[in-house]
Parts: structure tokens; C-alpha cells; sequence
């Protein structure tokens, strides 16, 4: 629980987070520091935005604090202290406006800020209810998202820095070491070079064997024996159709040849289909501003055309609090 202490105008603010400690500091593959992230709110925010905070949290796993504890009275700064000797790397910091909730990310500790205003969203849970087989095994959030970025090589300035952002959130791999089982999640980020909107989408990945039918599948991946009472011969079970076709996403998704057995049923030296399926969450964004500090500083970009810092979020209660927060510094 977080504790006060009043000296003046002056208060010490200690925030209580949960994280694993266990988790390595450094990619063993490539040798560099693996980024850490806090996701967190900035002044009020009505329930669906606080449900997305959590999903984007889960999005963030394994190296995010998943159970970060939030009081009323915190400041920027006080994520900021507790972020350096946990590893903390990235910020994601949702708010909202009277015009629209906003979604920032910032480097820790001196930045840079990108503010994204958020035009759209669907929560995981949405996104579940609208399937007809939702998929979310345990160890799909044991590893990092892969992440892939489109139609950002335009050569302008402000593009090529939120390239770098996204890239620096998770960690890198070496396609040479990297496990193809530790391959679940992916996330793709899209630039729309018309509207100038960014759509993101959560994925995760699962392979099926071609050639083998929905019934052979489900049958050595649940180890339950079938039912076979109707039948003549072990055949029928085979070769019976109407259960499902011989490889349902054979013709529409990609097929790869594995280097590695995944599962029972994958194996290596075999081809096997790859098939996303949508876990959220889901948002459009518009980037609008790129400060140089940590929600701070240099305009460097900025969709207003002019270098005001509250220019998109002046009626925004999570603003005010960034500059008490500095007034407070100043003190």
C-alpha cells in the first residue's frame, strides 16, 4: 500500500508493484538488454478504458508489472523512481480527454514521448465474444510478442522514430536461435499512408499439419479416446467426413516447413499451415505529437502545425497533473 509523508509542499511516494523477479535482465541470444514496461492511467478513466489498461498489460507480458498498483496521488515521477531499479524501459500511459482518450509512450528515463489519440478500440474481451471458437491456451503469454511493423518506410523523420519506439518495446530475437515454440503472439501494426491512421491488431499464432483432418488432430492433441460405437471399422473414423475437411486453412494460410517438432502433432521436416487468430486488444491511433523529453520538452512533431504543449490535450485532466509534477521538481 502506497504511504505519504508531508514535509511542506513536499511528499515521498512509495508505489507497490508486483513483478517476477526471476525474469532475466539480458537477452541470452542477442546479448542486449531485454525492455521492461509499466502500463499505467493518467487521471480518470471511465471502466472500458481501465479494462483496456489490464489488456494491454496481458499484450505486454512477460516483462510488464501485471499487477501494478495505482493510487489517485501518484505523479510521473513517483513510476519514474520505482522504474530504474526494476529495469523499467518503456512507458504506456493511457488518459482521456473531452475530445478522445490518448495512449502515450514514453522512453524511460529521458524520453521521447509519442502521443496517440486513440480513434477506435476493442477490448479482448469483445474481440472473444465475437468468435465462434475463442483461443487463449496457458502458455500463450509466456513469451513476447512478435512484432510487425507496415507502411512506415515512407523516409519521414517522424515515422522513423516511432519505428524505432515499436522496436524497442519488445524484445529483439535471432532468427538463427530463437524457438519456434516461444513463436505464439504477434502483433501488427499497420501505417495507413492516406488517413494517416495506425491500426493495431493482437494475434496469436498456431500451425496445423497439412493434410491431416480436423479429426486426426484433435484426436492425438486432447489424448481422449473416440467414440466408436457407430462405426464398422477404425477406418470410418478416418475417412468419415462432415467432422471437418482434410486441412481447413490449408488454401487460405501460409504453409512453412518446421526446422523443430511443436506439439504433438507439428513436426519437424513436415509442412504445416500458420493461422492467426485475433486476441485483441484492437485500437486505431493517430500519432499527433512527439515530445523529446519524457512528456516533456521539444516538440518534434506535432499535427497542430505549432509547438504548444497542450495544444491537443488542453482540456485533459492527466496534462495538469504532468505539470504539477514538474512544478513540484522545480520545488
Amino acid at each position: 500500500m502506497a504511504r505519504f509523508r508531508n514535509k511542506g509542499r513536499k511528499r515521498m511516494v512509495v508505489t507497490k508493484t508486483v513483478v517476477n523477479n526471476k525474469s532475466p535482465s539480458v537477452n541470452q541470444a542477442t546479448g542486449e538488454k531485454i525492455p521492461k514496461s509499466f502500463v499505467f492511467s493518467r487521471g480518470k478513466l471511465p471502466s472500458s478504458l481501465r479494462q483496456l489498461e489490464l489488456d494491454l498489460r496481458k499484450l505486454m507480458l512477460p516483462y510488464t508489472a501485471l499487477k501494478l498498483k495505482e493510487k489517485k496521488r501518484n505523479k510521473l515521477k513517483d513510476f519514474l523512481n520505482v522504474a530504474g531499479p526494476m529495469g523499467v524501459t518503456e512507458f504506456l500511459m493511457l488518459s482521456k480527454t473531452l475530445d478522445a482518450p490518448y495512449l502515450r509512450v514514453a522512453r524511460t528515463p529521458q524520453g521521447p514521448t509519442l502521443t496517440f489519440k486513440i480513434h477506435e478500440y476493442s477490448l479482448c474481451v469483445d474481440i472473444a465474444q465475437s468468435q465462434l471458437r475463442p483461443r487463449c491456451p496457458q502458455d500463450l503469454f509466456k513469451s513476447s510478442p512478435l512484432i510487425v511493423l507496415s507502411g512506415f518506410g515512407t523516409g519521414e523523420e517522424h515515422l522513423k522514430l516511432t519505428t524505432n519506439i515499436f522496436q524497442s518495446i519488445f524484445p529483439a530475437i535471432d532468427v538463427n536461435t530463437v524457438k519456434l515454440s516461444s513463436c505464439q503472439r504477434i502483433l501488427l501494426v499497420n501505417y495507413n499512408k492516406t488517413k494517416k491512421l495506425i491500426d493495431f491488431r493482437h494475434y496469436s499464432i498456431r500451425l496445423q499439419p497439412v493434410g491431416v483432418s480436423r479429426r486426426i488432430r484433435k484426436f492425438v492433441q486432447n489424448h481422449q479416446v473416440p467414440d466408436l460405437r457407430n462405426l464398422q471399422d477404425v477406418s470410418d473414423f478416418v475417412t468419415r467426413v462432415g467432422y471437418g475437411s482434410e486441412s481447413e486453412a490449408d488454401d487460405e494460410a501460409a504453409t512453412v516447413s518446421l526446422g523443430s517438432d511443436i506439439g504433438r502433432v507439428n513436426k519437424a521436416s513436415t509442412k504445416s499451415a500458420v493461422k492467426l487468430q485475433e486476441i485483441g486488444p484492437r485500437m486505431t491511433l493517430e500519432l499527433v505529437r512527439i515530445e523529446q523529453g519524457l512528456c516533456s520538452g521539444e516538440i518534434i512533431f506535432s499535427t497542430s502545425g505549432g509547438t504548444n504543449k497542450k495544444s491537443e490535450e488542453k482540456k485533459g485532466g492527466a496534462e495538469k497533473e504532468d505539470e504539477e509534477d514538474e512544478e513540484d521538481e522545480e520545488e
